[in-house]
């Protein structure tokens, strides 16, 4: 049995607040937890296990058939999870941002599976590729009182496998629209990078909006018109909008002082609205998404 001053009272205090455990679950949960704080290398289960003291109080197998035998769902965690964050570090109300991006567990081995050759941001030299298995992860944007700069927490991640199953876009907007429905009652702000656009982006909530960068040859085009009703096929989009590059030369842009990689810059922002059903040539903007031009005034 783990003897109680291993675990912090205030972290398990924090942990049974999450009520996704049952009690054996949540005392191998907590195990794990602390060992992962405490460890100083790789944060391995037998890592994990060394680093709480219990290499050789428990066996192995208990910390290992957590992950692959006990009753408790990662996702429904990640749900918990993000409704403790929003009722500690958010006031009432207040809108989630949301960030969304994907990273590399490197591997190696012929076994491991979903593991495969694709990109790695991380990665040094003139091929940024690496071996491993790729997760989508999103989190929750909030600013803590001893941090200088806004944090990033995840609460969700899904495995991708390259070429099987749905796109990384897909798997982020299933995980968002997921989010979405459990904090039904707030406004959520999701940004990502140039990575993530698509089709799937069309089915999200009204309570979303999605910040991207378009591909240079994007073409937006204006809102569906109504059904007609007359024989035929309805019409999937509107009047062709342009280029993001052809939309900037008549747009109006405003100056505005932003904030990122720990400085404020100014940019110039112009703005315009697409309605609640906003598309485009792919359907790369859903449902709220504004679209906007920015330039960097670098003088």
């Amino acid at each position: 049995m783990l003897p109680d001053p291993t675990v912090p009272p205030s972290l398990m205090g924090l942990l049974e607040k999450l009520g996704t455990f049952t009690s054996p679950s949540l005392r191998t949960f907590a195990a794990l937890l602390t060992g992962m704080v405490a460890a100083t290398g790789k944060r391995t289960v037998t890592g994990m296990l060394t680093a709480a003291g219990l290499s050789r109080t428990w066996s192995h197998d208990r910390a290992h058939a957590f992950f692959s035998r006990a009753s408790w769902n990662v996702e429904v965690l990640g749900l918990a999870l993000s409704h403790l964050l929003v009722r500690s570090l958010l006031t009432e109300g207040a809108a989630l941002t949301v960030a969304v991006d994907d990273t590399l567990f490197k591997r190696s081995g012929k076994k491991v599976f979903a593991a495969a050759w694709q990109h790695d941001g991380a990665a040094k030299g003139p091929h940024p590729v690496g071996r491993g298995t790729c997760f989508v992860v999103i989190g929750i944007v909030v600013e803590l009182p001893f941090c200088s700069r806004p944090v990033c927490l995840p609460v969700m991640a899904r495995l991708w496998r390259p070429r099987q199953g749905q796109s990384k876009v897909e798997i982020a907007a299933s995980m968002v629209r997921l989010l979405a429905v459990c904090h039904h009652t707030r406004t959520l702000h999701v940004v990502a990078d140039a990575a993530y656009h698509g089709k799937a982006l069309r089915t999200l909530r009204d309570n979303v909006t999605f910040t991207t960068r378009l591909p240079a040859n994007a073409v937006l085009y204006d809102l569906a018109p109504p059904p007609t009703g007359r024989r035929g096929r309805p019409a999937l989009k509107g009047k062709r909008l342009g280029t993001p590059a052809e939309l900037a030369t008549t747009a109006r842009f405003t100056k505005a002082q932003v904030k990122h990689y720990g400085r404020t810059d100014t940019a110039r922002v112009s703005l315009f609205s697409l309605g609640r059903s906003g598309g485009c040539d792919c359907g790369r903007l859903g449902p709220g998404v504004w679209s906007a031009a920015v330039g960097w005034d670098c003088g």
